[in-house]
């Protein structure tokens, strides 16, 4: 009974995230209560709170089931490539882009990322938190970056940091432009072109390489 009991919440909660998602979705953040969410899950405010204490973290939820999406295909190629570190980026980055066509769940999560929600008031843990995010995002980029150096796909100079946060740039720009004008482009299918634009970028721009060091500043140091 106990087990049947757990399995239950379980369900529970995650129709109300699936609830969340959907009013998220199509009114946006700011403009859906939890007392909307209630409504159209067909469940009390209490159950809402039972399992989640707010708004934000209700939230949180959401954009978890995203990342654990990403993680899993990661973990997958990194077990089957696991001494080139750039291919799986490529996968992964390609991946990320045509999952916007063949999975709706992740579009509407990315969807009210960029265009359906503001990290303001009662949202703002969640701003904090995705700022948390982003930054431990970049370290694992240039973790991915540096292990590709060392193992000669990417040049021994490359600017870490600065690679990090183009790439960053780059795949949110390619994805908030889609997602607001689908009809531009065919994402899924210029995916790997895209992706591999700008590994190409990684190995020739001269802008995302480290300063030279010269004999003077050497000997000034």
């Amino acid at each position: 009974m106990a087990r049947k009991t757990k399995q239950q919440a379980q369900e529970t909660r995650q129709h109300i995230i699936d609830t969340a998602l959907r009013l998220f979705s199509e009114f946006g953040v700011s403009s859906t209560s939890l007392a909307g969410i209630a409504a159209a899950a067909g469940v009390t405010r209490g159950a809402i709170y039972w399992h989640f204490k707010n708004k934000a973290e209700l939230f949180d939820a959401i954009w978890t089931l995203s990342e654990t999406k990403i993680n899993d295909f990661e973990s997958e190629y990194q077990a089957k490539f696991p001494d080139n570190p750039l291919h799986v980026m490529r996968e992964l980055l390609i991946y990320m882009l045509c999952l916007t066509t063949t999975d709706t769940q992740w579009r509407s999560i990315m969807e009210i990322n960029f265009h359906k929600c503001e990290f303001v008031g009662e949202m703002l843990p969640s701003y904090n938190s995705r700022k948390a995010l982003y930054f431990s995002c970049y370290e694992q980029i240039e973790d991915s970056l540096n292990h590709s150096i060392q193992l000669g796909f990417l040049p021994s100079d490359l600017h870490l940091r600065r690679a990090a946060v183009t790439l960053r740039a780059y795949f949110s720009g390619i994805l908030e432009n889609w997602l607001f004008l689908p009809e531009s482009f065919d994402i899924h299918q210029e995916a790997p072109t895209l992706v591999d634009s700008f590994i190409d970028m990684l190995r020739s721009s001269p802008a995302l390489r480290l300063p030279l060091v010269t004999p003077v500043q050497e000997n000034a140091e």
